[in-house]
Formats: C-alpha cells, sequence, structure tokens
C-alpha cells in the first residue's frame, strides 16, 4: 500500500513522524505553560475561599460556611489521595493537592 503524504510522493516518513512529534511536544509545552498555577496564586486562592467561608458564614449561618470549607477540604483530600496514589509522597504531593484545590486563583 502506497501512504499518501503532503510532501509528496518521495516524503520521508521518519521525518514527518519526527516532525508530528515535535509540534506535539510544542504545543502542549503551550498547554502547560497556559495553565499552571505557582504557590502564590494558590494561597490567593486559599484566601478566597476563607473570605467566602466567613462570609457565608455570616449571611447563611455556620452551618452553611462549613459546608464551604468541607467541600474545599474534601477536594484538597481527594488531590492529595491522588497524588499518593501515583507515587508522589510527602511534601511535593501535598504541595501539588493545593496547587490543583486553590491554584484556580490565578484566573481571578
Amino acid at each position: 500500500m502506497v501512504e499518501k503524504w503532503p510532501e509528496g510522493p518521495v516524503a520521508d516518513p521518519e521525518a514527518a513522524r519526527e516532525r508530528y512529534t515535535s509540534d506535539m511536544r510544542a504545543s502542549r509545552k503551550a498547554l502547560r505553560e497556559l495553565i499552571r498555577a505557582d504557590l502564590p496564586a494558590a494561597h490567593f486562592g486559599l484566601g478566597i475561599v476563607v473570605i467566602a467561608t466567613v462570609l457565608v458564614s455570616l449571611d447563611a449561618g455556620p452551618a452553611a460556611g462549613a459546608l464551604v470549607a468541607g467541600v474545599f477540604g474534601l477536594l484538597f483530600l481527594g488531590a492529595l489521595a491522588v497524588m499518593l496514589l501515583r507515587g508522589i509522597r510527602g511534601l511535593e504531593a501535598g504541595r501539588r493537592a493545593y496547587l490543583f484545590t486553590f491554584g484556580w486563583a490565578n484566573w481571578v
């Protein structure tokens, strides 16, 4: 079977695969940079959650405030469990779970 390549019939399939791999690597790197969260943003996210918890507690009652804090606590524990299951241990697992839970403040 003759494969049709955009470069024509004399195209080198290995070069095309290498170009594809290189392009995919560059695309994934750009996406990782776009969605990257850092610790100052995560600290800001934690601050937002604390303020939201206090405001909800004052407005709707302590049970509603505890619910807000509990949801984020469960999200953190779930992310930490995933990190531990992936084999990431110690402070690095906690840091990654913290970034996952509160790093969204990067886009606020």
